[in-house]
């Protein structure tokens, strides 16, 4: 008796949709806090911040599985939810919360197997794993290297910049942000297992680097 092999390809209007409902239960999270909470203070806890950190998980995710031979749909899918409970739940129980409405949306929208949903909360329900990556399933690999290598670059520069106008601090202080940036890619090149994961780790410290001497060069007396 074969194996029955059902479809889980997740088409390009799904994954809008997805994007869609995601980005609605980002901005309805938000509006439930009251006095609106830690969002407040820094517009990398907004729903649009969040958003745009999980697009560019998406696309760093998709990268990865394409090149590693991952299941790029669930793959991606995981991604696309990964955060999605991140503004209404404690930074330790996001993870499995967002599993559970990623597994709503999913039984409620179209037919997928139940096989597709399960990887796809697993990935979600595990991508906070502080252990060694390879002891996860490729997919949840993939997901977890993505949202490690947002966190630095040009990205990660920016709002580290950023940040600095929020803490009142002044411009002499970049380069310790920028050192702060260099230090989590260093983290996120030493945790992350695939060649294409460490291989965009890389690239992005070389930029980081390359920003941090520029300002160097430039602010006199950061040199001193």
């Amino acid at each position: 008796m074969g194996v029955e092999i059902k479809e889980t390809r997740v088409s390009d209007a799904e994954l809008e949709e997805m994007k869609g409902f995601v980005f609605e239960y980002l901005a309805a999270s938000v509006e439930k806090e009251e006095e609106g909470g830690r969002m407040r203070w820094y517009p990398w806890h907004s729903a649009e911040y969040r958003h745009n950190h999980i697009l560019n998980v998406v696309d760093l995710a998709t990268e990865i599985a394409e090149e590693e031979g991952a299941d790029v749909d669930v793959t991606r899918v995981a991604a696309l939810f990964h955060d999605v409970a991140k503004l209404e739940t404690d930074q330790e129980l996001h993870a499995e919360a967002g599993a559970r409405v990623a597994r709503e949306f999913l039984e409620s929208r179209a037919d997928y197997p139940e096989s597709f949903i399960q990887q796809v909360c697993r990935a979600i329900e595990h991508h906070s794993y502080q252990g060694d990556l390879t002891d996860l399933d490729l997919e949840t690999q993939c997901l977890i290297e993505a949202d490690l290598l947002d966190k630095v670059g040009a990205n990660g520069t920016a709002l580290m910049l950023l940040r600095m106008g929020y803490e009142a601090r002044t411009h002499m202080d970049c380069d310790e942000m920028v050192q702060r940036v260099l230090e989590r890619g260093y983290d996120a090149a030493s945790r992350v297992q695939s060649d294409t994961a460490e291989g965009i780790a890389h690239q992005r410290l070389k930029r980081v680097k390359w920003f941090s001497e520029w300002l160097e060069d430039e602010i006199a007396a950061l040199g001193e």
